[in-house]
């Protein structure tokens, strides 16, 4: 299985539609997808499972089990070794018919953006110290993803785009995108805090 975190020259978009050119069935596992991710691995992965949340197509009920797979991935990152994941998750079925599309329109998307991407800015995209810290963040973006708010908009966005970014950047050594995620991340807590306030003040309005 593409249990890795190393970066490959295969572009994203090529990477997506050679995912489409073996989906020879109409349903797959979760574990059966990340083995056709390839090379690329796992933060590919988490790439692939934010797409849902940031494209006009959409997987059903992929919240909770994509939050919960990038915590572990994040927190595999952190610790700088091959993440555990849960048999009962990575057996989660996704259709043919909910999966192409989105591959689809990510590999338009990536054809687009990564004629701009090129390793830079590195000191924050190598070495022990910063990995452990991007792989934080990466579990912080995964836990925010999993609060069941998903009737609140750009609750679900704001944290793809952080774990999109943080991965992205990581896998192409682009200190431009990890620096978009820190940013996407600092934005989306000011958002959920603003939400906790907004909460607790109708709470207070509501019995008092």
């Amino acid at each position: 299985m593409a249990n890795r975190f190393n970066d490959t020259d295969t572009t994203l978009a090529v990477a997506f539609r050679s995912i489409i050119a073996q989906l020879d069935k109409e349903t797959l596992t979760l574990r059966e997808l990340l083995e056709l991710v390839g090379e690329q691995g796992l933060l590919l992965f988490c790439i692939l499972l934010t797409l849902p949340f940031l494209l006009p197509v959409s997987i059903p009920g992929v919240s909770t089990v994509s939050g919960i797979v990038i915590i572990l991935i994040g927190i595999g990152v952190t610790l700088n070794r091959v993440p555990w994941l849960p048999r009962q998750l990575m057996n989660r079925t996704i259709t043919r018919e909910h999966l192409q599309p989105v591959l689809e329109h990510g590999a338009k998307i990536f054809d687009r953006l990564e004629r701009w991407v090129k390793p830079r800015f590195q000191s924050i995209t190598t070495g022990i110290a910063i990995n452990r810290i991007n792989g934080f963040l990466l579990t912080l973006g995964g836990i925010l993803l999993l609060f069941p708010l998903s009737f609140v908009p750009f609750s679900n966005t704001l944290p793809a785009v952080v774990i999109l970014c943080l991965s992205f950047g990581i896998l192409q050594q682009d200190g431009y995108f990890i620096v978009a995620g820190y940013t996407c991340l600092c934005l989306t807590l000011v958002y959920f805090s603003v939400l906790g306030l907004l909460l607790v003040w109708g709470g207070q309005a509501f019995l008092f």
